[in-house]
């Protein structure tokens, strides 16, 4: 059995409970892990006038991979702040954010979704390219042939894993230029490849569609701040962020985060859901070839979601503890 070396982030806020969450039902599984702490977020930038120091990139370098728990972001501008997760997809070119939606047993989730967003992770509007002139605020996308091509062909090697279907999300109908470049690029790499089938969905029709019917997708793929809006949307038709898992993943390199922020009306009582953390070191084990026993968590998840107990957000009243102790326990 391989020995996996795992940097582990926790953050801010909720970080501090779901991440030792996970910790724990990885070192119940019986994998050989090493895990090495690190450090990243607002609270370190508050202390210390950086959000990712220097040691942090190094661990995330020399280890297979990185467990991050939760970031906090101030929505004013606050001088020398950079996002430390956006920063880290950056550094190390992870240019592919993958967020899963699934049907888990959850009160009020739609039935058969099985989909995943495909989110390009380095351009778009979240170069954070803003100035002022005037009276006037401007903001700068950044769309490159290169970044669509290759997020292009992510989606695409997923999609024919799956049922091989690919949706490129777009608002190629208003912004030609940006949107048409990515839109463009993306079908172009789709044509090459025999069995696939793929069409193109303006982005506020796309959010409407996943409403309405979103067993019709299977893989979508878009821009960074359409894919992040609606993987959310996504994520409220299955039971909310508290489940919704992602991967941050580059050619060398991988961070994989719960999608829900630092949830600071809730840090440090000890109630928040850990699903969703549990499920992106889930994802975490599949990057590592370790699909035997992420299977073996994916399934434990679905059998206390069905029996219980559950954290307030699903309607139970389970602490954050309480639900992982389940977890473990239905690990066998």
């Amino acid at each position: 059995m391989a020995k996996h070396r795992i940097c582990i982030i926790e953050g801010d806020g909720i970080g501090h409970e779901v991440i030792p969450a996970a910790v724990r039902v990885l070192e119940a599984t019986g994998l050989d892990l090493e895990f090495v702490t690190a450090h990243a977020g607002y609270e370190y930038f508050l202390d210390h006038g950086t959000t990712v120091p220097e040691a942090t990139l190094e661990a995330v370098e020399n280890t297979d991979a990185t467990l991050f728990g939760a970031a906090t972001s101030p929505s004013k501008k606050v001088e020398g702040f950079k996002g430390a997760i956006r920063f880290m997809r950056r550094h190390f070119d992870l240019y592919a954010n993958v967020r899963p939606t699934k049907t888990r047993p959850v009160d009020g989730a739609y039935q058969n979704v099985d989909l995943i967003l495909v989110r390009e992770n380095t351009e778009g509007l979240y170069v954070e390219k803003e100035r002022v002139e005037g009276d006037k605020a401007i903001a700068e996308a950044h769309i490159s042939k290169r970044a669509s091509e290759r997020i292009g062909k992510y989606a695409i090697d997923l999609a024919m894993k799956r049922r091989k279907k690919l949706a490129v999300v777009h608002k190629a109908n208003v912004l030609p230029v940006t949107q048409g470049l990515f839109l463009n690029t993306i079908m172009e790499e789709a044509k090459k490849v025999d069995g696939l089938q793929s069409w193109d969905v303006i982005v506020d029709n796309c959010a409407m569609q996943l409403v309405r019917n979103p067993s019709q997708y299977d893989v979508l793929v878009a821009t960074n701040m359409f894919g992040d809006i609606l993987s959310d949307l996504a994520a409220g038709l299955v039971g909310g962020l508290g489940i919704a898992a992602s991967g941050n993943i580059g050619d060398k390199h991988a961070i994989f985060e719960s999608v829900h922020g630092s949830a600071p009306d809730i840090a440090g009582k000890g109630i928040s859901n850990p699903t969703a953390t549990i499920l992106s070191a889930v994802m975490m084990l599949e990057h590592l070839g370790e699909y035997e026993t992420a299977g073996r968590i994916s399934n434990a998840i679905d059998k206390v979601l069905t029996e219980g107990p559950r954290t307030g957000d699903l309607g139970g009243t389970a602490n954050t503890q309480q639900f992982t102790d389940a977890v473990i326990k239905a690990l066998g």
